[in-house]
């Protein structure tokens, strides 16, 4: 059970929240427990909207987002976003076993994504104070500047919805994956 209560349905949410649940559910086709938490605030919710919705039009493709907020929720041992991003990254990005595993251990099976993740972690772990080395590797690696922008974003909105998902230990709605245990 979550340390944070939060609505069971779009039409307990707060007023404000509601439009906003309404239009995540007619894109997912439900409503799952993370958006349903964040509506308790209606200004953290339309925030979170907000900004995954602008990064969603930014120039990293899906599959790199996905990969970036594997290997983040693995970082952060949040089995919440693990599950939700290993079913994202099956379902919709269509990552691999192998590639979600080597996304959750901060690497890709694919040559430029692998740059990225491993930036990724790397921002992550250093908090934004990564070497200069490792700026020019993911620019080697094909990134230009915006979209080095972008992961760091990814990256940011990442770690809120995994600090989120551990303060509130909210329940799990997807299949699943337990951030203790890295896939063999």
């Amino acid at each position: 059970m979550s340390r944070i209560t939060f609505p069971a349905t779009i039409a307990a949410a707060p007023e404000a929240s509601q439009p906003l649940l309404q239009a995540v559910e007619k894109q997912l086709g439900s409503v799952p427990n993370l958006f349903r938490l964040a509506s308790v605030s209606p200004t953290a919710l339309q925030g979170y909207l907000g900004l995954s919705g602008a990064l969603a039009k930014g120039r990293l493709l899906t599959a790199t987002r996905e990969r970036v907020a594997l290997a983040v929720a693995q970082e952060n041992g949040c089995s919440y976003c693990l599950s939700a991003h290993s079913y994202l990254g099956k379902n919709l990005a269509k990552l691999d076993d192998a590639e979600i595993a080597a996304n959750r251990a901060g690497r890709s099976t694919d040559a430029k994504a692998d740059a990225a993740v491993q930036f990724a972690v790397k921002v992550l772990n250093a908090r934004g104070r990564v070497a200069t080395e490792d700026l020019r590797e993911v620019r080697d690696a094909g990134y230009d500047d915006g979209q080095i922008i972008e992961i760091v974003q990814h990256v940011a909105l990442n770690i809120w919805t995994n600090y989120l998902n551990e303060l509130a230990q909210t329940e799990i709605d997807f299949p699943v994956v337990d951030a203790g245990v890295l896939a063999a």
